[in-house]
């Protein structure tokens, strides 16, 4: 089915921060636009807000008066829901209650004529609920923006149960014309982005429950290393723990108490006392104005320790880009043939597997083992995690930091966790991902695509799984359920298949 015609008015119910986004962008895709909001004068404000958004755009260059003029005139606010009755598509983002929800669409149901297509902006209520009060429920679909509407390209288009497929279409076409990257997915707790996201959060706090590392270091590491905008404990303060922690207990009670889901204690206790990141001044990070800023752990080489030459045995598979890098800084590299790592004077360094370093020492007889974390891009990264097993002499340590520094890459020393930080958490994002193909709820591109232009991941967690390896990442996340001993961390069956088959995922 083709877009909408920009001939076509469309109308958003809601008035606050994401129904103007919603609105702008589709007066900016040339449609007339009605804006309804029940309280007195809130859509008169919300176009007000729109309109000193683009006096910004047009002092940065980013947009000429004349375009900024034509946007506001397609812009009407309407006080009674009556109005909407010439609407082609009525979208609305009000507050997330079903009750609410059912009850205003029900209204405009009546309003609209039968061809008209309803959509709802909820971020976490299930389409076939809200269509479950109205007398056409095939003509509901979800069609989820991401805030700020105008900026963030993601669109989310949600089926429900009865949703006509010829909606869907129309509405993944009209987003697209709207400039936007439209993904579909099955109506199912968290759709897309707010269920593959999880794990990003998760691994984090459970690394510091565990005492790994504290949150900067762990934030760095998913900065310097993951290639991520912002780590996951920067990242829930900015998005308010009342907010994170509501989504992954809805998340966790949706899905029946899959440990996958399980809530933190350490952010529910954030939320109890108030502590909700920079909306409230305060939550992993103090933001008053003259607190001291929270540095993240690193090691220094120290003066004595100096290496000129590694002996690398066998390849050390996603990690190879590495040995490439240290050749360029001047260091001697002698090949042989082996299991895949690195010797440095007493030292071994290997690639993580998802064991902790003190296990796979003692299973393979290695002496001054050092695991070193996964990275995006070993070429480029400035920081990678490393961790000590538990039978090696502390001097293990001095060698292994003056070859990566000589690298130029900052080293930061966690507490032997299973898979590090990077490597779990790329892990645990792919396998989530594999259960939502393998679940029907998006294809393989949506995911990736979702994840890179909802939250901005460096790359989509299925497209990053198939570059290091789904064997690789397979074999993580059995070690991890092994040392843990906990469904959360079992290996999608899908992940499995095509671990074994060799067959790519996308295929």
């Amino acid at each position: 089915m083709n877009a909408l015609n920009t001939g076509h008015t469309v109308a958003v119910i809601g008035a606050g921060a994401m129904g103007a986004g919603i609105a702008q962008v589709a007066a900016s895709a040339g449609h007339p636009v009605m804006i309804y909001d029940k309280a007195p004068g809130a859509a008169q404000a919300g176009i007000a807000g729109i309109a000193k958004g683009l006096d910004r755009q047009v002092e940065r260059g980013k947009l000429d008066s004349t375009q900024r003029n034509a946007i506001l005139a397609r812009l009407s606010p309407i006080s009674d829901l009556k109005d909407l009755a010439p609407a082609a598509l009525v979208i609305e983002a009000i507050v997330e209650n079903l009750a609410i929800k059912q009850q205003v669409l029900t209204q405009v149901e009546a309003i609209c004529s039968t061809d008209c297509i309803l959509a709802s902006n909820t971020s976490s209520i299930s389409i076939t609920s809200i269509a479950a009060g109205l007398q056409r429920p095939q003509n509901l679909a979800g069609l989820h923006f991401f805030n700020p509407a105008p900026v963030m390209k993601l669109v989310e288009v949600i089926s429900g149960l009865d949703t006509d497929p010829a909606i869907t279409d129309c509405l993944l076409a009209t987003a697209g014309a709207w400039g936007k990257q439209a993904v579909q997915a099955k109506s199912t707790p968290g759709f897309i982005v707010n269920r593959l996201a999880r794990p990003f959060y998760a691994e984090g706090l459970r690394l510091l429950d565990e005492g790994a590392a504290d949150s900067a270091t762990l934030d760095a590491l998913m900065r310097d290393a993951g290639g991520f905008r912002m780590g996951p404990f920067e990242l829930m303060d900015l998005i308010g723990h009342d907010v994170n922690y509501a989504v992954t207990r809805s998340v966790f009670d949706a899905y029946y108490g899959d440990d996958r889901f399980t809530p933190s204690l350490t952010q529910q206790a954030l939320v109890e006392g108030g502590r909700l990141g920079r909306k409230s001044g305060r939550g992993f990070y103090d933001y008053a104005a003259d607190a001291p800023r929270a540095e993240p752990a690193r090691l220094s080489a120290g003066t004595q320790a100096v290496v000129d030459s590694i002996v690398v045995e066998g390849s050390l598979g996603p990690a190879d880009g590495l040995i490439a890098r240290l050749q360029e800084c001047g260091i001697k590299v002698i090949r042989r043939d082996g299991p895949g790592l690195i010797r440095i004077a007493d030292s071994v360094l290997m690639l993580s597997d998802g064991r902790m370093a003190t296990e796979r020492a003692a299973i393979e007889s290695i002496h001054n083992l050092v695991l070193f974390d996964l990275a995006l891009d070993y070429s480029r990264c400035s920081r990678i995690a490393i961790s000590l097993s538990d039978q090696a002499d502390s001097s293990a340590l001095a060698p292994v930091v003056a070859l990566l520094s000589a690298a130029g890459i900052e080293v930061s020393l966690l507490d032997d966790a299973p898979g590090l930080a990077v490597l779990r958490t790329v892990a645990m994002l792919a396998n989530e991902a594999c259960d939502a193909v393998l679940q029907g709820v998006c294809s393989a591109r949506d995911a990736d695509t979702a994840m890179q232009f909802g939250v901005n991941y460096p790359a989509g967690p299925l497209a990053w799984a198939e570059q290091v390896g789904l064997g690789y990442i397979h074999r993580t996340l059995t070690h991890l359920q092994q040392s843990y001993g906990e469904t959360r961390y079992r290996p999608s069956a899908l992940l499995r298949r095509k671990a074994f088959s060799g067959e790519s995922i996308h295929d």
